[in-house]
């Protein structure tokens, strides 16, 4: 069955563009045109991934995705964004997107962001389960590789599909530096054109959800003028 994703932009042009390359891929595509019309779709509906404009009548983009993470709805989110702004980029991450873009984009990358996107969440969908759960114990943390599930002291946990990404490939890498290209190229899976400020806004929020103490992480140590190196707690 095909993914079925949320395109939303008010401009009927790049709607439509966006709407007939995704198609192309092999997607169904729902539309909306404004802020309002696309959470209540995202609420009603069942959606793989939504392509969410920032500017957008109503309520904007960033309203949409703070409301659609607040409501714990944990599709992936790729926002689009006309500013060449990095507070808006920032904030758009901070508030649960899981990636943006910045007008004007090629439909090809596009459909490339969003397969890469997809690809990291796919083999949980439709699964078996299986006789013996794989899973991974650190700490206090409890990873389950095939769920996308991470338990904190009986708790679960709630992150996004690439903070969880993110998390995996750190953990799956204890012990080494990671510099923060290296982190992009494999989470990511693409070049983000340099921009590593996605690294440091996803590595701050695991470290909210998962340390005992985020501004003394114990888990996540950076390495200045380097990157980041995941290690266990001292009792480990």
């Amino acid at each position: 069955m095909a993914q079925r994703l949320l395109v939303v932009d008010d401009e009927e042009s790049i709607l439509t563009l966006i709407t007939y390359n995704l198609k192309q891929a092999g997607f169904t595509i729902d539309t909306a045109s404004d802020g309002k019309e696309a959470l209540q779709k995202a609420k009603s509906e069942s959606y793989d991934l939504i392509v969410l404009d920032l500017m957008i009548p109503e309520m904007d983009g960033l309203e949409v995705c703070r409301q659609i993470r607040q409501e714990k709805y944990h599709m992936p989110i790729l926002m689009l964004t006309a500013k060449d702004d990095e507070f808006d980029k920032v904030l758009g991450l901070e508030l649960g997107a899981d990636d943006y873009m910045t007008k004007p984009f090629s439909p090809r990358e596009l459909v490339a962001r969003v397969k890469a996107i997809l690809r990291r969440v796919d083999n949980t969908a439709g699964t078996e389960v299986k006789e013996e759960v794989k899973k991974k114990v650190i700490g206090h943390l409890t990873i389950y590789p095939d769920n996308y599930e991470v338990i904190a002291d009986g708790k679960a946990l709630e992150l996004t599909p690439k903070e969880f990404e993110l998390l995996l490939y750190l953990t799956n890498n204890k012990g080494r530096v990671l510099t923060r290209d290296q982190l992009l190229n494999a989470v990511w899976n693409y070049e983000f054109v340099g921009d590593t400020r996605i690294v440091d806004v996803h590595i701050s929020h695991l470290r909210e959800k998962i340390e005992p103490a985020a501004k003394k992480p114990t888990f996540i140590k950076t390495i200045r003028g380097l990157g980041y190196k995941f290690e266990g707690p001292p009792s480990a």
